[in-house]
């Protein structure tokens, strides 16, 4: 398994409101993609943003993704070592991933990137 993050995700209740706050502060590009705005410039992207649909429960949070070589294996260890399964597997473009929480209750998605592109989510 990784020892590192490939990508970040922000899940926030106020989209515009988020990426105002992170691109004034701190000078953070955002790109335009299919998806969603990403940020990074161009084929630099690192992050994003996902709106919180009004009436979820989840709070408003940072999710780090961590590169997995089987996404299927590494949740089932999750579950294993007392985490719990946050959000099933979803398959997109560029892999899959699976949301987790740690016994503590912090949460990361485990993403394993499909055939062509790499370890990164872009």
């Amino acid at each position: 398994m990784s020892q590192h993050f490939v990508f970040h995700d922000v899940r926030t209740t106020d989209l515009d409101a988020s990426r105002r706050f992170y691109t004034e502060l701190f000078g953070w590009g955002v790109t335009e993609t299919p998806a969603g705005p990403m940020l990074g410039e161009g084929d630099a992207v690192w992050g994003g943003f996902t709106p919180l649909p009004e009436g979820d429960s989840r709070p408003p949070q940072w999710i780090p993704y961590v590169p997995v070589d089987d996404v299927d294996a590494a949740a089932e260890r999750a579950v294993g070592l007392g985490g719990r399964i946050v959000k099933p597997r979803v398959d997109l473009p560029p892999g899959s991933v699976v949301v987790v929480a740690e016994p503590g209750g912090a949460t990361l998605a485990l993403w394993q990137a499909a055939a062509g592109h790499g370890r990164a989510l872009n």
